[in-house]
């Protein structure tokens, strides 16, 4: 895992792995408090493919509980990649919302998502 800093209004922690990172809520937080404690950073990016393909099926609620977790700790997430393959509308109706809020984003690029956290972490 290689983290790096980015970002114009604010330093945006961009996780850049080939690895799978997050395959249940332990593993998001214990990721979570990993870049807090080594960047003080409470901005990530990470790629789509760090998540368990369960975190996209919503029936298992671990996206749900990936994500008050990360509100609870106050932390704002930016995942992109290729969502077309979900053909699940609950899925896409999510990924709509969150697109809408200001702490969840899915988003195509890694440049996507870093403009999406640098943009709402200016707005502060």
């Amino acid at each position: 895992m290689n983290i790096v800093i980015m970002g114009n209004n604010q330093d945006i922690a961009v996780i850049r792995s080939n690895d799978l990172l997050i395959t249940d809520l332990q593993s998001a937080l214990d990721l979570a408090m990993t870049v807090s404690y080594e960047t003080g950073l409470h901005n990530l990016v990470l790629p789509k493919t760090c998540f368990t393909n369960d975190f996209f099926v919503l029936s298992t609620r671990l996206a749900g509980d990936v994500l008050q977790k990360y509100i609870n700790y106050a932390f704002k997430l930016a995942v992109w990649g290729d969502y077309s393959v979900h053909s699940s509308k609950p899925l896409h109706d999510f990924i709509y919302e969150s697109n809408n809020g200001r702490d969840f984003f899915f988003v195509g690029t890694e440049s996507e998502a870093v403009e999406k956290l640098d943009r709402v972490s200016g707005l502060r």
